[in-house]
């Protein structure tokens, strides 16, 4: 695994949201825009429709992807986070984003936590 870069880190830290990709990198492939956390170092997102979504199964499929946050595209790794890291997910989102984290924080979207790595 490739670790973030520190542009890359502030970044993720400073920004609201980022656009993910699932699949092989294309024209075609659709990005959709998704609020994150950096929670222990790691990168995680949540759908807020849980493992229903559409970009939430995509991601699951392909393994395989990118992300897009402030101008800069980075190729990543998706993979399902175990139920020991959903605490430490959910302060981060709520603190990020208070009331807004609800989105977030239900039981669905705390079912499909996804980590993201660079490739």
């Amino acid at each position: 695994m490739t670790p973030w870069t520190p542009s890359t880190l502030a970044a993720l830290r400073d920004t609201f949201s980022l656009y993910l990709a699932a699949g092989p990198a294309g024209p075609d492939t659709p990005e959709v825009e998704v609020g994150m956390v950096l929670a222990d170092g790691d990168l995680y997102v949540r759908p807020q429709r849980g493992t229903t979504s559409q970009w939430y199964r995509a991601a699951v499929s392909h393994g395989i992807g990118h992300v897009r946050v402030a101008g800069e595209a980075v190729a990543v790794r998706f993979e399902p986070a175990g139920p020991e890291v959903r605490a430490a997910v959910d302060a981060a989102y709520r603190i990020k984003y208070g009331e807004l984290a609800s989105f977030a924080v239900s039981t669905p979207s705390r079912l499909a936590t996804l980590r993201i790595t660079p490739a």
